[in-house]
């Protein structure tokens, strides 16, 4: 079977993209919208809705694959690509990369994966955005399963030798802001992961001595099991600073390391995990950064963990702070890693070389996104995966959890 024709379409992601650097540097709220002026390159306000493209393949038989392009809500921080707007780069999608899919014969998903992902802009000398590889990395995984007749966590574990999980892999979810009201509602829906809670500014959300978040991670204890509804509901609390207690600390780990082993007491009896405890600015100081965190916390002997994040984008980077033992999970953010098989190949290699696999993702994508990345965490078994998109909870939980379901529901009737 054969590709016939590439569409492309404008769409809206699940959230917004917001200026990282603004915000660090003081941006405030204002309701759903910040004061001040953006900082980083692209950026019209320190927040802007997100946007997304729809990659359709439409096939001989007319069948028609999907995916969707998507980049993380704080697009150009930490390494990352820069902002990603449909007008910008649908021209480039139909003129560049376009041509060199339709007619041609779909065989497998990692061939028709690597044409985008290895590919160089013409015009630009460059690989492409990742948000294009995301999106229509996507598109092939959906072509290769509707050309088999087989679902794309099928066509996964088959090409990368796994098997697909007879289990939902443990659901994470995000609050944004609203840390209180939306906790209950992963509480109701027992959530195995939760919060997040984006302690993303030192004055009014953490705290000048890390007192905000401590109070928060206890009144979290409390209302777990308060309203938990079951006996046997036990999630882990998963929380982001966004480098914050590298400002509080004054990027002192070992003082990180007591002060994150201070807060899992607080925590218990659920584990607690901080994801981004630091943000050194550059790559190789954050690996350091990490490594020496979590050799403090095992000296001290807590059973807390550390999530990597920024400066942890590619394949490659995922590889290097793994060997590094830089941190105990590894986020891979799968807009960062642009084409699937990236994130595929990154859960697979921390599962073979003792760190976490995190299978996440950014508030900024799309139902389609997060349709096949719940195939891509069925068929490789992370240790979490990202409830997405937004940040109300209810949608994001809704869409991971009932295709994972329907995947389950599928096998189980063949």
């Amino acid at each position: 079977m054969k590709i016939k024709k590439v569409i492309c379409s404008a769409g809206k992601t699940g959230f917004f993209f917001d200026d990282q650097r603004a915000i660090k540097a003081g941006a405030r709220n204002d309701g759903n919208f910040y004061t001040g002026k953006p900082v980083t390159p692209g950026f019209t306000s320190v927040r802007q809705a997100g946007e997304s493209i729809s990659v359709l393949f439409l096939l001989e038989d007319g069948q028609m694959a999907h995916g969707d392009c998507a980049a993380v809500q704080y697009s150009g921080a930490g390494g990352r690509d820069p902002l990603f707007l449909a007008k910008d780069f649908i021209p480039v999608i139909e003129k560049e990369i376009a041509p060199r899919y339709e007619s041609l014969e779909i065989t497998s998903f990692r061939e028709l994966a690597d044409i985008v992902d290895k590919m160089v802009s013409p015009t630009t000398g460059k690989i492409y955005h990742t948000a294009i590889r995301y999106g229509i990395t996507q598109a092939c995984l959906d072509a290769v399963a509707k050309s088999q007749h087989k679902l794309m966590a099928e066509v996964v574990a088959e090409e990368y030798g796994t098997k697909v999980s007879e289990e939902m892999i443990p659901i994470f979810t995000q609050s944004g802001d609203d840390r209180y009201l939306n906790a209950d509602k992963m509480i109701m829906k027992a959530a195995a992961v939760l919060p997040h809670a984006l302690f993303n500014h030192v004055e009014d959300k953490v705290g000048w001595k890390g007192e905000k978040i401590r109070a928060y991670v206890e009144w979290l204890r409390n209302r777990v099991v308060e309203k938990r509804p079951c006996p046997d509901y036990h999630p882990v609390f998963h929380i982001d600073v966004y480098g914050t207690l590298g400002t509080v600390f004054e990027n002192d780990f070992k003082r990180i390391a007591e002060y994150i082993s201070e807060l899992a007491e607080v925590a218990k009896p659920f584990k607690l995990r901080v994801e981004g405890p630091v943000d050194m600015g550059e790559k190789q100081a954050q690996i350091e950064a990490l490594a020496a965190i979590r050799r403090h916390m095992e000296t001290i002997g807590t059973d807390a963990e550390i999530v990597a994040d920024e400066w942890c984008n590619t394949f490659e980077d995922v590889r290097d702070f793994t060997e590094a033992k830089a941190g105990h999970m590894a986020q891979i953010k799968t807009p960062d890693l642009g084409g699937i098989n990236n994130s595929i190949e990154a859960v697979l290699y921390c599962k073979e070389h003792d760190m976490g696999a995190y299978l996440g993702g950014t508030c900024n994508e799309t139902n389609r996104s997060a349709e096949v990345c719940a195939h891509i965490a069925m068929a490789t078994r992370p240790v979490q995966y990202l409830a997405k998109p937004g940040m109300g909870v209810d949608e994001g939980y809704m869409i991971v959890y009932n295709e994972m379901a329907r995947i389950l529901a599928v096998r189980a009737a063949k």
